[in-house]
């Protein structure tokens, strides 16, 4: 004779295909809050860079307003991130990526002097991106520190970098890595008139 708890196992109904939707659909508001502070944006920011209304983001971040397929895809691309992200099931078991050298893609940055070749699986199923950084001489992060939840690791392979984490000032040179908390203040420089190459890795916030 079954037990009671394995009976009540067995009976326990599965969420209908409706019910699943709506789950999947109230995610897309938390997913995409946590994409943008994963870049460090204010909701005017990706406002700006989604061709949207601050309202607009505001809404689809605290699911007051399901965003049309149209504005989904210009969420996503601004955060770049597919649309798949938003509305997918995290897998459960983490998938194996492959990027050949001559098939990385270039990652959107804002900031100049800066080309990224990724070299990583996407957001979502995994929790580290990567990219090889190539900064050009001069370049630099800008003049506001930045500052956003999560990890940053960085190699670098050639050239000279320098770094200001939480006010302290850190200079690299080839062979050398820094690893720090992304929510301190930070920015990084290129200060030599030769460009410089690193290997650059984010862990995501929780």
């Amino acid at each position: 004779m079954p037990s009671r708890t394995a009976t009540a196992h067995a009976t326990r109904p599965t969420p209908s295909p409706v019910v699943e939707i709506e789950r999947t659909v109230s995610g897309i508001g938390s997913k995409v809050a946590k994409a943008r502070a994963e870049r460090g944006w204010s909701l005017a920011q990706l406002a700006e860079r989604a061709g949207l209304s601050t309202a607009a983001v505001h809404k689809i971040e605290k699911s007051g307003m399901t965003p049309t397929i149209a504005s989904l895809m210009k969420v996503a691309a601004a955060l770049g991130k597919s649309v798949g992200y938003f509305v997918e099931e995290v897998e459960a078991t983490r998938p194996v990526t492959v990027i050949r050298v001559d098939e990385r893609s270039r990652l959107y940055t804002s900031k100049q002097g800066l080309e990224l070749q990724n070299i990583s699986g996407r957001y979502g199923p995994f929790w580290v991106a990567g990219a090889e950084a190539h900064v050009e001489p001069l370049a630099d992060s800008g003049p506001e520190p930045m500052s956003h939840p999560g990890e940053e690791l960085v190699l670098l392979l050639d050239g000279r970098m320098t770094f200001t984490i939480d006010g302290e000032h850190y200079e690299l040179e080839a062979g050398d890595s820094i690893h720090f908390r992304t929510v301190k203040p930070h920015s990084w420089a290129n200060p030599d008139d030769q460009p410089a190459r690193v290997i650059w890795l984010a862990v995501r916030g929780s």
